[in-house]
């Protein structure tokens, strides 16, 4: 399928308003329509019927794969991002370094396993205001270092790591291991410098939750254990009477079936993403991001988010000094933002039309003259 951005942004319908993309995803039509299809056909009880919605899930590992540079077989789909990023760290031994201000689910995940196993011991290293560098990185590395586990993309300043500069400084014998949540899809990158990738349909990609998924490169496949490893990561697919050791592939990582309509969802949601082309969207977004900061910086609203296009996605994060008080400012104009942290996150996505980008305007104009 081979599409163009404007017809890309023509099937954003969510209100005007909306610029909370980093939290939550309105679903795209395709994939409400593809929802509705599914229902109908799992509802026949035709076999054929059943049999063409559970074969989605190989499409969609394909067009993750191709999105990636990966393999299909490496590609498996998981409950959300985070399930894929326990597989690989429980199945770790040694030391693993992360920020402790990371998305709670990666430091919970390293703690959770060290106490757990024993075999992985948390590294924490000093990441100022949350900022991973390869300058950080290579200051905390230790001999033991197994892996760096890391956000493409932080969700509190939207700061985009350089995962290559990452991957120079903990050396070719580490893992680097990403949560690509607030990246992938909507910004290009030398995924193949990583060797765990995790992400979930539900935000920037629009596919709704339960819709997550991993790669899991030659070299993490050879390191990392599949100690969460179900009957369905089994050798062969389902076996009775017996427990096979885990698949040789990175179905492996997987601990039973999913939703049948999990996949089939994702699948239309990359589909779109894969017909206009990712570099698109990426210049697209940068313009709908710029547009923010633009307005943040007229009214003397501090931007806490990199300026350089290269250096974020699609978080653009504020500290107006008084949360509360833009807050409620863009709340009262019916804007959706997320406040966390003395910050203010504001996520447009490629579809953010110009009415919404207004109201953030008349918002933080008001919150301006207010604080004047």
């Amino acid at each position: 399928m081979t599409s163009t951005i404007d017809a890309f942004r023509a099937t954003f319908e969510v209100e005007p308003g909306y610029l909370d993309w980093a939290a939550f995803g309105p679903v795209s039509p395709a994939v409400r329509d593809e929802v509705a299809a599914d229902f109908e056909m799992l509802s026949t009880g035709r076999a054929s019927s059943i049999a063409h919605v559970a074969a989605q899930q190989d499409e969609t590992c394909a067009l993750i794969a191709r999105l990636l540079g990966a393999a299909t077989d490496e590609v498996t789909l998981q409950p959300s991002a985070t399930y894929g990023l326990m597989h690989a760290v429980y199945g770790l031994s040694g030391g693993v370094l992360a920020s402790p201000a990371e998305f709670p689910n990666i430091p919970t995940a390293i703690t959770r396993a060290a106490d757990a196993f024993g075999r992985v011991r948390p590294q924490w290293l000093t990441a100022p205001d949350g900022v991973v560098t390869p300058e950080a990185v290579a200051d905390a590395l230790e001999e033991e270092t197994a892996a760096l586990v890391v956000s493409h993309v932080d969700f509190r300043t939207g700061y985009r790591v350089d995962l290559g500069a990452l991957r120079e400084a903990i050396g070719p014998d580490r893992l680097l291991i990403v949560d690509a949540v607030q990246s992938f899809g909507i910004v290009e990158a030398d995924w193949q410098v990583a060797d765990v990738v995790c992400g979930h349909g539900y935000k920037w990609l629009r596919a709704g939750r339960g819709t997550g998924f991993a790669w899991f490169g030659a070299r993490a496949r050879a390191a990392i254990q599949p100690v969460l490893s179900g009957f369905r990561g089994a050798e062969g697919g389902m076996t009775v009477d017996a427990v096979p050791p885990p698949a040789a592939s990175a179905q492996a990582y997987t601990v039973s079936g999913s939703d049948a309509m999990l996949p089939a969802r994702l699948a239309v949601a990359l589909a779109e993403i894969d017909g206009v082309g990712v570099a698109a969207i990426e210049e697209g977004l940068a313009e709908r991001t710029a547009r923010v900061i633009e307005i943040a910086q007229r009214h003397d609203i501090p931007v806490v988010t990199p300026l350089d296009p290269a250096r974020r996605a699609g978080i653009v994060a504020l500290a107006p000094g008084s949360v509360a008080a833009l807050g409620a400012e863009l709340a009262n104009r019916g804007v959706s933002v997320t406040t966390r942290s003395g910050l203010v996150r504001v996520a447009p996505h490629v579809g953010t039309d110009d009415e919404t980008l207004g109201l953030l305007d008349d918002a933080c104009a008001a919150f301006a003259q207010q604080r004047a």
